[in-house]
Parts: structure tokens; C-alpha cells; sequence
């Protein structure tokens, strides 16, 4: 039997899982199969982060500053059209309507697609190889029309992400209170380049020849809110 216990929508396995993830570059592609040949249909896509760390009293002591991300995605039909969304219904809708966009919510139409909430931390006693926040997606359930479905942080805060230690993308078969199998992952660690960039647009799946595949971007850009992300996303990623 499994035994698990909830820590700030994250969670404690005593399950061992073994890895056989795909370890994957910035701009890789690769098809939803399996070793088996059988097609990945039902799997989780979490992301997660680090608190950070800073030096106090002369470096003598040490503080952890919590790091409030948003992992979002929009869902794109055929024409390149936005028709669908998950993003936090926290989001302020005057400022969203000032984009054009809907109130947040955190499943698509279909249901295809649900978000297990919001994490307002970040990992703050250092990386536990768990999720901060978590995307189930089914396939079979995913609405005909829709071709590309993209993935993406946002920073609630002030930093960016040159100051986050880390932040880690993988697709795992299971569900967010379990999980089987990590088909791949997909780590961005704080670089230089990446100053003053307060989001992230981790990744897409995209339907080609009636089959889904998955595309790590990993681009850092300078947006300080969901918006402007999913404006950049229709204007320079379809």
C-alpha cells in the first residue's frame, strides 16, 4: 500500500520509482512513445523550483526568501487560434482584461486538462525532487481542434530568474499523488543570461501528422505578467 502525506500541494512518497526519463536539451523534440512503442496518452507535467537563498549578518546567517510561481499553459486550435486556458483564478480580471484575456481557471473545457493548485514557496530547505505544482493531462480527452498546447512560469514576485536556483520540468506517467514512471525532464538552472527575465516558457506539445510530440523551449523573457507570456506566445511561437 502507498503512504503519502500532503506538505503544501506537494507530496511524500515511500514508493521507490524507477527513472528512465529522457534528459532533455533546450529545443529538443521527441515523440510521446514509450520503449514499448505504446503512445503516452495520460501523464503529469510538474514543474519544480527553489526558494532563495541570501546571507544576513555578515554572511553569518542564512534567509530564505519564498519564490511564488505560476505554472500556466494555453491551448491552440488549428487556425492558431487561443481557445483554451489554465491559469490561476487568483489573477487579477481587470488586469487580464486589459490583455483581453478570461478569469483564471484550472481546467480546460474538455477537462482533459487539471491543475492541482497553487504553491506559494518554492522549495525552501533545498531541492526534494518533488513537484510544486502540477498539470494532469489526457490526450484522448484533449478537444480535436487543438494543436499546440504550451507551458509557462510566470514570477508572482519581483525576482527573476537569474536569483531562482533552479527550475525543473519533467513528464511522469502516475498521477500528482503518485508516480510511475518519468518519461522526461528537462532542468534550467539560474544562469547570468537570464536577468531581469521574470518568466519562463518551458515547453509545447504539439500535434503533427495526427500524433502528439513535445518540445522543450526553455526561453526566458522579460514579461512581469501572464498576460504579456501569452501575448508573446500567439505573436512569436505558432
Amino acid at each position: 500500500m502507498l503512504h503519502y502525506i500532503k506538505l503544501s500541494h506537494k507530496y511524500v512518497f515511500n514508493l521507490k520509482i524507477i527513472f528512465m526519463a529522457i534528459n532533455l536539451q533546450k529545443g529538443q523534440k521527441i515523440d510521446l512513445r514509450k520503449e514499448s512503442g505504446e503512445k503516452l496518452q495520460n501523464f503529469c507535467i510538474g514543474v519544480n523550483w527553489g526558494a532563495i537563498e541570501t546571507k544576513a549578518f555578515f554572511g553569518l546567517m542564512k534567509n530564505k526568501q519564498d519564490v511564488d510561481l505560476d505554472l500556466s499553459c494555453v491551448l491552440i486550435d488549428d487556425n492558431n487560434n487561443l481557445c483554451d486556458h489554465i491559469y490561476s483564478p487568483l489573477y487579477n480580471i481587470q488586469v487580464l482584461q486589459q490583455f483581453g484575456l478570461p478569469k483564471g481557471k484550472l481546467t480546460t473545457n474538455d477537462g482533459a486538462m487539471r491543475h492541482t493548485g497553487d504553491d506559494l514557496q518554492g522549495d525552501k530547505d533545498g531541492d526534494d525532487g518533488l513537484d510544486n505544482e502540477i498539470i494532469t493531462v489526457d490526450l484522448n480527452r484533449v478537444d480535436p481542434k487543438i494543436s499546440k498546447i504550451f507551458f509557462f512560469l510566470n514570477n508572482v514576485g519581483k525576482e527573476d530568474f537569474s536569483q531562482i536556483p533552479y527550475a525543473k520540468i519533467r513528464m511522469f506517467e502516475g498521477t500528482p499523488q503518485r508516480v510511475n514512471s518519468v518519461f522526461a525532464s528537462y532542468n534550467v538552472s539560474a544562469e547570468a543570461a537570464f536577468a531581469g527575465k521574470r518568466a519562463l516558457i518551458l515547453a509545447k506539445l504539439y500535434k503533427k501528422n495526427g500524433e502528439w510530440k513535445f518540445d522543450a523551449i526553455g526561453d526566458p523573457v522579460d514579461d512581469s505578467f501572464l498576460g504579456q507570456t501569452i501575448h508573446r506566445i500567439v505573436e512569436n511561437y505558432l
